[in-house]
C-alpha cells in the first residue's frame, strides 16, 4: 500500500434503461478526474463504476423490443462501459448487477438479513390501481379515484418482504451528527435529516413479485430483490464481501469506500437506506457521500422526441474528448446545477482551451525556436517581476490540493488555469518580441522563456488529472516529462539546454459557431429519426408511409357549452420548470417546482411514463395556474401542467411556439 494509504471510491452504477446522456457522463468524468489526483498524490486507488441491470422498467423494455431483459442490458452495459472508455476514464473495475457473484451475494445478503430478524414478510394492501399496479390509501385518492389516472380502485393485497429501518434510525442520526463530513453538501444532510429521519422512518419494502427481472429470493422464488437491495451492495460485493466468511485480500483493504460520489437525487438511498443496511450486516459506513449537482440543457431540457440530446460521443467528435472533460468538470458548481449549450461549449473552448492554454504553448514553443533554434536554457538575468510569476506557479499545488480535498474540482480547475493566465500576463509584462530586438539583452530573453517553458510544465502537470492527453501533447512539445506531485513546489526543474518541438502543435484550433451549429442540426435531426423509428418498432407511432398515417386525428364527445366569462375564470401562463423528481410513492407522478413569474408553484402530474425528472428541467410549459391545490399521493399540487394525449393515451407537454418569458399569459 502506498504511503498515503488506500483511497476506494465509487460511482453511481448507470440504469442500463438507455444510452447515457452528457449529464450522466458528468458524473464518471467527474470521479475520474478525482480518482487521477488522489494517484497523483500519492495514494493507492481503487476506483469502481458499472451498471443497475434489474428491475420491471428494463424487464418491459426488452418484451416490447422483443428480446430477453439479459440481451437488452448486455446491449445498453456495452453501450454505458463504450462510452466511459471514449471518455478516457480509469476506473480499476466495471461492475454489472447481473455478474453472477454479486447475484449470488445478494441472495446470501437477503438471507442473512432475513435470519436475524432485519426482514420480515408483510403485505402490501389497501386500494389497488390495476392499470397503475400502485395501492393507495384512502386519503391518497382524488375523488375516491387513483391519483395518478383517475380510474377506479379496488381492494387488494400484495405479498411482499420489508427491512425494518427504523431498528436503525437513531443509530444512523447519530452517525451523521457526529460525523459531519459523511453527507456533502451540508445542503443535502440537512434535507436528509428533517425530510426524512426525524419525522420517522418507514419500513422498507425489499422484494417484488409484479415482475420477474431481478435476483431471486433464493428461499421463497416467487419474490425478486428489489432494486436498492440489490444495486446498492453492489460497492461490497463486488470487491469481494462474503455474507457468510471474511471476504476477499481486496475487501479487507478498501471498505470502508471513502467517497460515493452519486446524484443528489439518488442521495437518500445512499445516506439512509444504504448505511442502514450496512448497520444491520455490522459492516463500517463509507466516510463520504457526495450528492452532485446535476447538469442540465440551457433553455430546455434534454429530450430524445426533441433530437437536442446531448451525448458524450457527439461531443468529443466535435470538440475532442479533453475538451469535453474540460467543459464538464469547470462548468459544474460545487452545489447547484450547470448549464450546458452548443454555443457555450464553443465559447468556453475558444475563450479558455484555445486561447488561454492553446496559445500560451505555442507562443512559447514558437518563441523558443525563433529566438534560440528551439533550445531553452535558464541565464539567471532575473528581475523583480519574475519572483511573481514563481510564487504563483509553485503555490497551485497546493491550491489545486485543498480546492481537491474539497471535492470542489471546478475551482481545482480554475487554480491549474490561473498559472496559465499568470504565464499569458508574464508575456505581456516582459514582452519577449521587444527583448529580441535587443542583442544586450539576450540573456535577460532567455530567462523568460526558461521561466515560461518551466512554468507550463508544472501547470501541465497539475492539469493531467483533468485532461490528461492534453498534459502529455504539451509535455511532448516542451521534450520533458510531466512532474511528480512531490516536485511542484520547487522552481528550475526544467533541464537547460532542452531543445523544444521544431514546430509546435496546434492543442485547440478555435472554432466558429456559425460552423459548429449545423453540424448540431445534423446530430439533432439524426436523433430525432433514430427516436422516431425506435417509437415506431415499440409501436408508439405510426410506420413511415403507413395509409392515412398523416391524416390521423381523434375526435372527443363534445362537452356542454360554456360562457366566455367561464373561460376567463381560468388563468393560463407560461411556466419553466427548475426542478423536477419522482413522488416516491407513486408509478405515476413527477413533481415539478415551476416558476411562472417571480413566484414557483409545485405541480403533480401523472406524466412519469413520458418523461424523466431530468428531462422536465428547462422546459416552459403551459400552466393552468389557479386550480384549487390539491394533495395527489399525499403531495401537495399547486396548479396543473396542460397536455395533448393521443388515442392510445400518450401525454405530450404543451409549450410555447416561440421563446415566451416565465410567467406570459396564455389567452
Amino acid at each position: 500500500m502506498s504511503k498515503k494509504g488506500k483511497f476506494y471510491m465509487t460511482t453511481a452504477i448507470a440504469y442500463t434503461s438507455g444510452k447515457p446522456h452528457i449529464g450522466n457522463t458528468y458524473e464518471i468524468v467527474l470521479a475520474d478526474a478525482i480518482a487521477r489526483y488522489k494517484r497523483f498524490e500519492g495514494y493507492e486507488v481503487y476506483f469502481q463504476t458499472g451498471t443497475d441491470e434489474h428491475g420491471q422498467k428494463i424487464q418491459e423494455k426488452a418484451e416490447k423490443t422483443g428480446i430477453t431483459p439479459k440481451e437488452y442490458v448486455d446491449k445498453v452495459a456495452g453501450e454505458v462501459k463504450r462510452i466511459w472508455d471514449l471518455m478516457n476514464t480509469s476506473y480499476d473495475n466495471f461492475v454489472r448487477t447481473t455478474d453472477a457473484d454479486h447475484e449470488k451475494q445478494v441472495q446470501k445478503i437477503f438471507r442473512k438479513l432475513y435470519d436475524q430478524g432485519d426482514i420480515y414478510k408483510g403485505a402490501y394492501e389497501g386500494l389497488y390501481c390495476t392499470p397503475c399496479e400502485s395501492f393507495w390509501t384512502e386519503s391518497q385518492l382524488v375523488d375516491g379515484k387513483c391519483p395518478d389516472c383517475g380510474r377506479e380502485v379496488k381492494p387488494a393485497r400484495e405479498e411482499a418482504y420489508f427491512f425494518r429501518m427504523s431498528k436503525y434510525a437513531d443509530r444512523l442520526i447519530e452517525h451523521i451528527n457526529t460525523h459531519p463530513e459523511f453527507i456533502q453538501p451540508v445542503s443535502r444532510k440537512n434535507e436528509m435529516m428533517n425530510n426524512f429521519l426525524l419525522p420517522g422512518l418507514q419500513d422498507l419494502c425489499v422484494s417484488r413479485t409484479s415482475f420477474s427481472w431481478g435476483i431471486p429470493v433464493d428461499f421463497d422464488p416467487k419474490h425478486v430483490v428489489y432494486v436498492w437491495l440489490d444495486a446498492l451492495t453492489n460497492y461490497i460485493t463486488k470487491i469481494g464481501y462474503e455474507a457468510d466468511g471474511d471476504g476477499s485480500e481486496l475487501f479487507r483493504k478498501n471498505w470502508p469506500a471513502d467517497l460515493h460520489l452519486i446524484g443528489k437525487d439518488i442521495i437518500r438511498f445512499h445516506t439512509i437506506y444504504w448505511p442502514i443496511f450496512l448497520m444491520a450486516l455490522d459492516l463500517p459506513l463509507p466516510r463520504q457521500v457526495f450528492g452532485h449537482p446535476w447538469l442540465l440543457q440551457g433553455g430546455d431540457k434534454m429530450s430524445k422526441s426533441r433530437g437536442n440530446v446531448i451525448y458524450a460521443d457527439d461531443m468529443a467528435d466535435l470538440f475532442g474528448v479533453d475538451a469535453t472533460r474540460y467543459f464538464l468538470l469547470h462548468e459544474m458548481p460545487f452545489e447547484n446545477d450547470g448549464i450546458i449549450t452548443w454555443e457555450l461549449v464553443v465559447e468556453r473552448f475558444n475563450s479558455d482551451l484555445a486561447n488561454i492554454l492553446g496559445n500560451l504553448v505555442n507562443r512559447t514553443v514558437s518563441m523558443s525556436n525563433k529566438y534560440f533554434g528551439g533550445v531553452v536554457a535558464g541565464t539567471g538575468e532575473t528581475e523583480e517581476i519574475d519572483a511573481d510569476l514563481k510564487a504563483v506557479v509553485t503555490a497551485a499545488r497546493d491550491k489545486v490540493t485543498a480546492k481537491m480535498g474539497e471535492l470542489r474540482v471546478a475551482d481545482a480547475i480554475s487554480e491549474v488555469f490561473a498559472v496559465f493566465r499568470r504565464c499569458n500576463k508574464y508575456i505581456d509584462e516582459t514582452a519577449p518580441w521587444v527583448l529580441a530586438k535587443d542583442e544586450a539583452k539576450r540573456a535577460r530573453l532567455g530567462e523568460v522563456l526558461y521561466n515560461l517553458t518551466e512554468s507550463i510544465t508544472i501547470g501541465a502537470s497539475l492539469l493531467e488529472s483533468f485532461l490528461p492527453e492534453t498534459a502529455h501533447r504539451i509535455a511532448e512539445q516542451l521534450n520533458t516529462g510531466l512532474r511528480d506531485y512531490e516536485e511542484l513546489d520547487r522552481f528550475g526543474l526544467y533541464e537547460n539546454g532542452t531543445k523544444v518541438a521544431e514546430k509546435p502543435e496546434i492543442l485547440f484550433a478555435r472554432l466558429d459557431v456559425k460552423e459548429v451549429m449545423p453540424r448540431v442540426a445534423e446530430i439533432q435531426a439524426e436523433q430525432k429519426k433514430e427516436f422516431e423509428a425506435e417509437q415506431r418498432a415499440l409501436g408508439g407511432l405510426p410506420e413511415e408511409g403507413a395509409d392515412g398515417a398523416a391524416e390521423a386525428v381523434i375526435d372527443l364527445e363534445p362537452k356542454a357549452e360554456i360562457e366566455y366569462d367561464d373561460f376567463m375564470k381560468l388563468q393560463f401562463q407560461v411556466g419553466e420548470i427548475i426542478a423536477c423528481e419522482a413522488v416516491e410513492k407513486s408509478k405515476k407522478l413527477l413533481c415539478s417546482q415551476v416558476r411562472i413569474g417571480s413566484q414557483v408553484k409545485q405541480i403533480v402530474s401523472g406524466i412519469r411514463k413520458y418523461y424523466t425528472p431530468e428531462e422536465m428541467v428547462g422546459k416552459k410549459v403551459m400552466v393552468l395556474v389557479n386550480l384549487k391545490p390539491a394533495k395527489l399521493a399525499g403531495v401537495l399540487s399547486e396548479g396543473m401542467l396542460l397536455c395533448a394525449e393521443d388515442a392510445e393515451g400518450n401525454l405530450a407537454l404543451l409549450a410555447p411556439e416561440r421563446p415566451m418569458p416565465s410567467g406570459a399569459e396564455i389567452c
